[in-house]
């Protein structure tokens, strides 16, 4: 041993040399190991389990369906009238309004008859024959009770044609609400331009050819907005409307109307009338007389005959227009129902007035049958 030197430090020195040399032989099999395990699961992954994996992981965006990019789906009405849409979802979609005005097809208007019924339609064999030989220029809508499920064959131009619907009262805003819930199915068939509201106890006056054209070139739209001065017009009225509407601008009219595309869009669009003849306009004040053609009075006033084209018999009293059944229709009678009228149309004088009549019961069927070749032209 040398002198000087402490044989305690020679020892630590030695050790620490021997040290890295056993670290190494051990660090290099863990190494080895965790290699390997990391291949062994890349492989099992890609393997076994890959698209699993990242679908739980994280979300993918699925495309459309090829045929989802289709103009043909776009414009090209479903089948069956029945969806699973609520009312706002609907109102909403409805609305929806193409910018380019200019369509990219060839765009033939068609007429949406709207049927609001409690249930069954009576004279539906009539207007089978009305609507033969003339598809692709109309569509078919039924509100009923939402408890009464239609039987009509597959055959039937009325086949799927009921709408998701709910219970509508008289004189109260839910026959409103129908009424609005038809022009927004209607809505969703891009070629209908003229909508029409109908009951089951309406009759076609004309065959489909002069309805058809009498509507799709008329440059107004058909809806009785009279100011009427009485207790049963401007008396009805609640100064609670205001600031939206003035007395001056309240108006009356039938439940019965027809409007074009523009005009139905204001009616299912609307938010700021709805609240105030909802709230307001309750039993004396019949909404269905007043909502439609005081708002659209107040937004497009040029755009209105102010005349209803169905025609109703008062001549009986009472708060309902009379009924006619089996015993009432006669020659006499339909020439009574078409001649002699006078009114504008276009801003010219005409002798057609009205398209449809009401009110016809069932047992009214036969004889408009019978004579429908002779008085209705089909």
């Amino acid at each position: 041993m040398e002198e000087g030197k402490d044989p305690n430090v020679v020892n630590r020195v030695g050790h620490s040399r021997v040290l890295p040399h056993r670290l190494l032989r051990l660090l290099v099999p863990f190494l080895v190991l965790c290699f390997t395990f990391s291949v062994v699961s890349i492989y099992m992954i890609r393997y076994f389990g890959a698209y699993n994996t990242e679908a739980i992981s994280r979300p993918r965006l699925v495309p459309c369906p090829e045929e989802g990019t289709n103009l043909d789906n776009w414009i090209k009405p479903p089948s069956d009238a029945m969806h699973g849409m609520s009312d706002k979802e609907l109102f909403w979609r409805a609305s929806l309004v193409p910018r380019v005005k200019k369509y990219p097809f060839e765009r033939v208007p068609k007429i949406a008859f709207m049927f609001l019924t409690k249930g069954p339609l009576p004279l539906f064999p009539l207007w089978e024959r009305f609507f033969k030989g003339h598809e692709g220029l109309y569509s078919i809508y039924i509100h009923s009770l939402p408890t009464f499920k239609a039987d009509f064959p597959s055959s039937s131009v009325f086949y799927a044609r009921q709408i998701p619907s709910q219970v509508s009262e008289w004189g109260k805003m839910s026959m409103c609400d129908a009424e609005r819930r038809l022009l927004a199915n209607a809505l969703l068939d891009i070629s209908n331009e003229r909508f029409v509201l109908l009951s089951e106890s309406c009759i076609p006056l004309y065959n489909f050819t002069t309805i058809y054209n009498y509507l799709t070139r008329s440059k107004y739209s058909f809806i009785g907005a009279f100011d009427d001065h009485g207790p049963y017009g401007r008396g009805r009225y609640s100064y609670n409307m205001l600031p939206e509407v003035n007395i001056t601008q309240w108006r009356k009219g039938s439940q019965w109307f027809e409007l074009n595309r523009k005009l139905a869009l204001f009616v299912i669009e609307d938010t700021k009338f709805y609240p105030k003849f909802s709230e307001f306009c309750k039993p004396h004040c019949y909404v269905d007389e007043h909502y439609f053609p005081t708002m659209l009075t107040i937004r497009v006033p040029n755009l209105l005959a102010n005349r209803s084209i169905t025609w109703v018999d008062w001549s009986r009293g009472g708060a309902h227009p009379a009924t006619f059944g089996s015993t009432d229709i006669t020659e006499e009678f339909m020439k009574r129902v078409l001649e002699g009228m006078e009114c504008s149309y276009n801003d010219n004088c005409s002798s057609v007035c009205h398209l449809f009549a009401r009110k016809f019961s069932p047992s009214a069927l036969e004889p408009l049958f019978l004579l429908a070749p002779k008085f209705l032209g089909f």
